[in-house]
C-alpha cells in the first residue's frame, strides 16, 4: 500500500492563515502582533517561523497540492463513492462505536471527524488521478503498439468448466496437496470426456463449481483484454482456435478451468484503444515499482511550474520525497 501524505486539517488550516498574512496591528519594525501580555509579545513572523521550522513541509506539500489539484481534478461521483467505500470499511471495525471510530482516525490519519477525513481522502484520491495520468501521458510509442501487437484482442465468446481445489485454512500443507493434485486430475479427466465426443455444455453443467456459468453450460459473458479476467485464463483463451478447447488444464486464483473458445470477434483499431492501453500500462508500471508512484508525484509538480523561494524549505522537501522514495524501494525488497 502506499503510504499516505496526509496531514491534519487544522495544521494545515493554521499555517495558511499566517502564510496569507494576518489583519492584527502592525509594529514599528513592521512586523504584525498575533497576540501580547504584560512582559512581551508573540508576532506573526516568529509564530511562522516556528510552524515551518516544526510542521513546514509537510503542511506545504498539502497546502502547494490543494493549489496544483483541485482545479484540474474536480471531486466527482466516482471519487465520492470511494472515499465513501474506504470510510464505510473502517467504520466496520467500530459498528456503533463512534467514538472509538473518532479515536481511530485521529490517531492514524491526524483528524478531528469524518469531514476531516474525507478532505484528506480526496486530497489523496487527486494525488492518485495525477500520478496515472502523468505516468499515462508518458508512455512510449513502441510500448503502445507492442502492448497492442501482443497483448489487445477482439471480443471472445467462450464456455469453461472450474474444478475447484476443496481446500480449507486449517488444512495441512500436504492435504492442501494433495487437494490440488485431485482438482487436477478431475480437470484431466473432463479433458478426456471431450476428447471421447462427450458434450461440452453437459459436462459443465455436471461437473463446474462455477454455479454461475454452470447452468448454462460454462457460458461466459464476452470478454476481452479489459475484462477483469484472470491473466492465466485470458492468455489461454486469447491463443485457442475457434471451436477448439484447452487440452491441458489451466491454473487460476479459483482453480483449474477447461476453455473451449466460441467465437472472437477482429480487435479494434490501435487508435479507438491506444487511451485504454495508456492507462493498463500507467497501472502495470506502477504496480511493479513502488518508487514510481513519488517520483511521478514530483515530476508533475515540476511539470505544473513549482519553484521553491525558500531554500531550507526547498531542501526539506527533496530530503522529504527521497525518503519516501528510499522506503518504497525497500518495502518493494522485502515483499
Amino acid at each position: 500500500m502506499r503510504k499516505k501524505l496526509l496531514l491534519p486539517i487544522n495544521l494545515l488550516l493554521i499555517l495558511t492563515v499566517f502564510t496569507v498574512g494576518c489583519t492584527n496591528a502592525k509594529l514599528k519594525n513592521g512586523e504584525e502582533k498575533v497576540l501580547s501580555f504584560d512582559d512581551g509579545k508573540i508576532t506573526a513572523d516568529t509564530l511562522y517561523k516556528s510552524l515551518k521550522d516544526k510542521y513546514g513541509i509537510n503542511v506545504l506539500m498539502n497546502l502547494m497540492d490543494h493549489e496544483i489539484l483541485d482545479d484540474k481534478f474536480k471531486t466527482s461521483e466516482e471519487e465520492n463513492k470511494q472515499i465513501d467505500d474506504q470510510i464505510n470499511q473502517m467504520k466496520q471495525n467500530y459498528q456503533d462505536n463512534e467514538e472509538g471510530f473518532k479515536a481511530a482516525i485521529a490517531q492514524y490519519f491526524g483528524v478531528a471527524d469524518e469531514k476531516e477525513l474525507r478532505e484528506l481522502l480526496s486530497l489523496e484520491y487527486k494525488r492518485n488521478s495525477a500520478v496515472n495520468e502523468y505516468i499515462a501521458n508518458h508512455i512510449d510509442e513502441a510500448e503502445i503498439k507492442e502492448y497492442y501487437n501482443t497483448k489487445t484482442i477482439g471480443k471472445i465468446k467462450a464456455r469453461h468448466i472450474l474444478i475447484t481445489p476443496d481446500v480449507k485454512d486449517d488444512m495441512s500443507e500436504d492435504d492442501k496437496k494433495k487437494a490440488e493434485d485431485e482438482a487436477l486430475e478431475k480437470a484431466k479427466d473432463i479433458i478426456k470426456n471431450l476428447d471421447e465426443g462427450k458434450s461440452f455444455k453437459s459436462l459443465a453443467k455436471k461437473h463446474s463449481d462455477d454455479v454461475g456459468t454452470a447452468k448454462d453450460g460454462g457460458l461466459l459473458e464476452e470478454f476481452d483484454n479489459d475484462s477483469n479476467m484472470d491473466e492465466n485464463f485470458l492468455d489461454a483463451a486469447a491463443k485457442l482456435e475457434v471451436k477448439k478447447y484447452t487440452k491441458e488444464p489451466v491454473k487460476s486464483q479459483y482453480g483449474y478451468h477447461i476453455i473451449l473458445k466460441e467465437s472472437e470477434k477482429d480487435k479494434p483499431k490501435l487508435k479507438d484503444v491506444k487511451e485504454d492501453i495508456k492507462k493498463t500500462l500507467a497501472e502495470k508500471k506502477l504496480e511493479n515499482d513502488n518508487t514510481l508512484y513519488y517520483q511521478a508525484l514530483m515530476d508533475y509538480r515540476k511539470e505544473r511550474g513549482l519553484k521553491f523561494t525558500d531554500s531550507k524549505l526547498k531542501k526539506e522537501y527533496e530530503k522529504y520525497m527521497e525518503r519516501l522514495i528510499k522506503n518504497a524501494s525497500s518495502n518493494q525488497t522485502t515483499n
